[in-house]
């Protein structure tokens, strides 16, 4: 029964974040990211007026959360507990989930169901000017009964958003591997794989899409010819392609942006083929696309397999959305590449996964300054990332409040960076994870891994929010 809670496959992706980063190699066609002028008011020092709009109980809770997750050892245990043989009981089971429900839940998470994540976003837009990424939290699926089930809560997202002012929300947000039986999206990538190593390998059911391999994208989880679909597998691929074009029918329908988010390289090319298939479909609107693919540039290829996606969009004449992050995977590549023989397709250094992520945006930012039909979120925790950025907008002369230009941060991170970006005059959105507390375990163990440490994410956030407190308590 623990498994209900965080499945053994899932376990060595919450182990440490470690420091890593992006390409070795820029892409000789990716702009240059200069130094741009620095006339944007980014402060991030004054905590007062940053958390103006935060009442003091939500800030006694962040703050709490935020250094109970940088101890360390803590994080390990709570991490065991959720996985161990106490979650088989039901006494143990409950305790602990009221516990994970009143804390850590309620800071990373929207609700339970999708009118409670529609409430909480109308909240946060109103309370401080962000806005909602609205996604169902579940991760993965294991077959097509799940696949059904998880399907139906993604489209009830979209129908939650609709309820919300346009100015509330950014997009919903759906993870290909919650719709499209894990072990099918590793088949078809093994396939896609080995086509790339072999052009002449024929795949009957292939749609058409745009490039998601370049030449030094990662291709030794292929060391052989794979076996084709079997006609069973073949019709599950067939029953996907229809989930997926149901819910962008409903987003298209809704005008709601679709964000297609990311996962580690064994399964990535599969998903960037449906989603780059998606786009073909359903990006019609030349000045807005529907349909976003993620850009994960702690990965070697990342800028390269940019470059090419966007050159075939425009060749194609099909706008394209693009959310940039740097990745979350690292510890697993690194493992999973080790044991086959190979190095980790991550960068090797943290310094060269900020370069890569800041080559990106000021490609994107480019691009979507000088093209109609580009739109792009750059989604970052990262305040010298987000300096750039506002600088590079303000060198470039961008639309601030047009929509193709945005950033974002997961609710219950960064909010520092959050709301100077907002306060400098920048769309800004906050990705909100919603379900019940169960089934966001594994996210929540993620977030926790990511703060855990005093120089990690949550630092800068736990130390304005500490100075706010005692400045409120002591301004009685």
């Amino acid at each position: 029964m623990a498994n209900r809670f965080l499945r053994p496959h899932l376990i060595h992706r919450f182990s440490t974040l470690s420091p890593v980063g992006p390409p070795s190699t820029v892409v000789p066609e990716i702009l240059s990211f200069d130094q741009p002028k620095t006339d944007v008011d980014l402060d991030l020092s004054d905590q007062a007026r940053l958390f103006a709009s935060v009442p003091i109980s939500d800030l006694v809770r962040s703050t709490a959360v935020l250094h109970a997750t940088a101890i360390g050892p803590m994080v390990d245990f709570g991490s065991w507990v959720m996985s161990s043989k106490l979650m088989d009981a039901t006494i143990t089971r409950d305790l602990v989930l009221r516990f994970v429900k009143g804390t850590f839940y309620d800071h990373f998470c929207a609700g339970e169901d999708a009118a409670a994540a529609a409430r909480r976003v109308r909240s946060v837009y109103e309370s401080r000017g962000l806005k909602g990424m609205l996604v169902y939290g579940v991760e993965h699926a294991e077959d097509g009964g799940e696949c059904d089930n998880n399907i139906k809560k993604f489209i009830e997202t979209v129908d939650a958003a609709k309820t919300l002012p346009t100015s509330h929300l950014s997009s919903v947000v759906v993870k290909i591997t919650a719709i499209c039986p894990m072990s099918l999206l590793k088949r078809v990538s093994d396939l896609l794989r080995w086509q790339y190593k072999n052009p002449s390998f024929k795949l009957p059911w292939k749609l058409h899409s745009f490039p998601v391999f370049s030449g030094s994208s990662p291709l030794y989880h292929t060391i052989s010819e794979p076996e084709p679909l079997t006609v069973e597998e073949a019709q599950e691929l067939e029953t996907a392609h229809e989930r997926i074009k149901s819910i962008c029918i409903r987003c298209q329908e809704s005008n709601v942006p679709l964000l297609i988010d990311a996962e580690d390289t064994i399964l990535q090319p599969a998903i960037d083929y449906m989603a780059y298939w998606s786009a073909i479909m359903f990006n019609s609107d030349k000045s807005r696309p529907i349909v976003y693919n993620t850009i994960q540039a702690y990965l070697k290829d990342a800028g390269e397999r940019l470059h090419l996606a966007l050159r075939e969009s425009e060749k194609m004449n099909v706008p394209i959305g693009f959310k940039l992050v740097r990745g979350a995977y690292m510890s697993s590549e690194a493992k999973l590449a080790a044991s086959l023989g190979y190095k980790s397709p991550v960068h090797d250094t943290i310094q060269e996964t900020h370069a890569c992520y800041n080559e990106c945006m000021g490609f994107l930012m480019e691009k979507a300054s000088n093209e109609t039909g580009i739109a792009v979120i750059l989604a970052t925790h990262n305040t010298d990332s987000g300096r750039l950025g506002a600088r590079k907008a303000s060198e470039l002369g961008i639309d601030k409040e047009n929509g193709k230009i945005e950033f974002a941060q997961l609710y219950g991170m960064s909010d520092a960076l959050s709301l100077g970006l907002k306060r400098a005059g920048f769309n800004v959105s906050k990705y909100m994870p919603y379900g019940p507390v169960e089934t966001a375990v594994p996210y929540l163990i993620r977030r926790a891994y990511e703060n855990r440490g005093m120089m990690s994410t949550g630092a800068l956030d736990r130390q304005l929010m500490r100075m706010e407190l005692k400045r409120r308590i002591m301004a009685r």
